[in-house]
């Protein structure tokens, strides 16, 4: 079990948003109150909606109808609404709210602006104008390939404004995993920008865009943000300037969508073949974000909620709608966290009174270490919640975090679920305990168990993470596809999603993600997380991040190898391999001591900084990839090639 570090007081748990909404159920102790969320789900989530004030144009008649299946069910039925009504125009109409921060942006040359929800709203409608002059209807699929700009959210909210659907797409992505997207959702327009600024270098993105919309016969505008002004080759019969598009005059009309309409297409990487589709409502995503932010993370109105990710990646749309429908500011940042300084992030919080903070554990491993003095520059007294999602934690970062940054105070809210979930299946509410790399609880209305291969729940051993019953907020399968999304999630066992990431639950109620279920090791009948093996290796002063694989061995069945980039300045050696190669031995056991341990520059990650071990494994064993299009760093991939080759020579 997980020794817990952060323990409420019962002052701190009465003023959350969990608990008083707890008590306005009936309810004053939290595991009778999660007990009730997922017996009666439809009850649950109809109180939800209330408590979030959600407004429905046409009320909806029934919370839940499950007639065809858990696989495929219809929340609110008959409700009609709009995502950026209640996101951006419900707010324009408060007078209380109407002049409140929005959205604050601030670029990585230290540029800043600001927007309340009443500049919103007119941009908005202006932008919605403009689309629907270029011939955009309710129905059409517009891809967004920007950076994180204030345009970017513009965009998201006058698209669904006017009932179309928008598909973010990562801003580092190249033209043909662009084009891929497009092409999926059959996208009419494209929304991008000339560049943006990374790491003091400005990166072009027209280029990429134009190449895109070559490759993609549906895509009949190319609507351009000129964000650095650059020269840009411009096509005049497909291309339109957004400042242009921007000067229509006003589109006052909301549409108002059915509950189940399609609001959002976020695609995610398939480990072979093409990319997945997941279908977003109007009543899904922006709801269980919501929700989660604001009753689970307490975050409330005139809060500021800033989540270091990209519009491509669930974490973006879940900071838009996670702020805005609760009534909180959004920051964007365009640029990366630790630059021109390590300390660039902190600076941010300070700058802007960030109160909910949203990081990965790969970029706390980074910073561990870095001009650690820079940290008490800034004041971070406005902080709460620090959020931290992605990927597994090892528990020396996760302890640098809560103490040095935190300073032991401020809870550390690790959130697990993914693009499908529209949010986080495991969390860390805030009327319990907290303790390293764990989560303490499902999130309310989350029916989530850990079944053994036979199908029966465990405790205290690595099992599937599954889900029984049905949530708001559940993908309306892929785009496209129905049958690809009942057997990626519900071919396992019989009315059970299986998320695909192996955890253990203890006797204490204290969860851990040990991986993806793809991602374990068999070792000599032994199942063991790569985090397990990892957490080890962090551990020794030495080591910055690591990556371990499985690899098919003839005594073991399986067998682990691992992949270590050391701390800056360190150079590589026989003496330190074998060091780390004992000391997994020694904290595990001789039976699960690492076949090899490699060296590498970095390990190869997405965007938002998760590590991609099935990227480590193909270019390791010379496998065929699939989809690796959501790599940052595929250049990483032909040094772990050539590790293998050299071990044949």
């Amino acid at each position: 079990m997980s020794k817990t570090v952060w323990h409420p007081t019962s002052e701190y748990i009465e003023k959350t948003r969990l608990y008083q909404w707890m008590k306005k159920l009936g309810h004053s102790d939290y595991d009778s109150f999660f007990n009730k969320t997922i017996e009666d789900v439809s009850w649950f989530w109809s109180e939800a909606e209330k408590e979030l004030d959600i407004p429905w144009y046409q009320p909806y008649t029934k919370t839940l109808n499950d007639a065809n299946g858990i696989e495929w069910p219809v929340w609110f039925e008959n409700g009609s609404l709009n995502a950026a009504h209640l996101s951006i125009g419900k707010w324009a109409e408060d007078s209380n709210m109407v002049e409140k921060k929005a959205l604050i942006w601030e670029g990585e040359d230290g540029k800043t602006r600001t927007f309340t929800f009443s500049d919103m709203q007119e941009e908005m409608d202006r932008v919605a104008a403009g689309l629907r002059k270029i011939g955009l209807r309710k129905g059409d699929v517009v891809g967004i390939y920007m950076p994180m700009l204030p345009e970017t959210v513009i965009a998201m909210m006058a698209i669904s404004k006017m009932g179309a659907v928008f598909a973010p797409v990562f801003s580092g992505y190249g033209a043909e995993a662009v084009a891929t997207r497009l092409n999926a959702g059959e996208a009419k327009v494209l929304i991008t920008a000339d560049g943006f600024m990374r790491r003091g270098r400005a990166v072009m993105m027209k280029e990429e865009a134009d190449r895109a919309a070559e490759l993609s016969p549906s895509v009949e505008k190319v609507v351009v943000v000129r964000r650095l002004k650059a020269n840009i080759e411009w096509n005049e019969t497909r291309d339109v300037d957004w400042q242009d598009m921007r000067n229509s005059e006003s589109y006052e009309e909301t549409e108002e969508m059915d509950s189940q309409d399609a609001l959002m297409l976020l695609y995610t990487s398939g480990t072979t073949g093409k990319p997945k589709g997941a279908v977003h409502t109007h009543s899904g995503f922006p709801i269980k974000a919501a929700f989660d932010a604001g009753i689970g993370m307490d975050v409330k109105k005139e809060d500021v909620l800033f989540w270091y990710t990209d519009m491509g990646w669930m974490m973006g749309p879940f900071l838009v709608y996670g702020g805005l429908v609760n009534g909180a500011t959004i920051l964007l940042y365009e640029g990366t966290p630790d630059f021109p300084k390590t300390d660039r992030i902190w600076e941010l919080v300070a700058k802007h009174k960030v109160t909910h903070l949203g990081i990965s554990p790969t970029l706390i491993r980074s910073l561990m270490g870095q001009d650690e003095e820079n940290i008490d520059q800034h004041s971070l007294e406005t902080l709460r919640v620090i959020g931290s999602t992605g990927e597994p934690w090892n528990p020396e970062p996760w302890m640098w975090l809560f103490e040095r940054v935190g300073q032991k105070k401020i809870p550390i809210f690790n959130y697990s679920g993914g693009t499908e979930i529209a949010g986080g299946i495991l969390g860390n509410v805030l009327v319990r305990p907290i303790g390293p790399i764990t989560f303490n609880s499902p999130l309310p209305g989350m029916a989530a168990n850990v079944y053994d291969p036979n199908g029966k729940p465990v405790t205290n051993e690595v099992g599937e993470l599954v889900i029984t019953k049905p949530w708001v907020g559940m993908t309306k399968g892929f785009w496209g596809d129905p049958e690809r999304y009942l057997n990626a999630y519900w071919n396992r066992f019989d009315q059970t999603w299986v998320h695909g990431d192996w955890v253990i639950k203890d006797s204490e109620g204290q969860w851990t993600i040990t991986g993806r279920s793809d991602d374990i090791l068999n070792v000599a009948g032994k199942r063991l997380g790569p985090a397990e093996v990892e957490s080890v290796l962090v551990a020794h002063e030495a080591v910055k991040e690591a990556g371990t694989i499985g690899i098919p061995d003839e005594v073991k069945g399986e067998a682990a190898i691992c992949f270590v980039v050391l701390q800056q300045h360190l150079s590589e050696s026989d003496s330190l391999k074998h060091e780390l190669l004992m000391l997994v031995s020694e904290k595990l056991g001789k039976a699960l001591k690492p076949k090899d341990l490699y060296f590498v520059s970095d390990l190869p990650k997405t965007r938002n900084a998760k590590v991609m071990r099935r990227a480590i494994k193909t270019a390791y064993l010379g496998l065929e990839a699939g989809d690796l299009s959501a790599l940052e760093n595929p250049q990483v991939l032909r040094e772990i090639e050539k590790l293998k080759e050299n071990v044949k020579k």
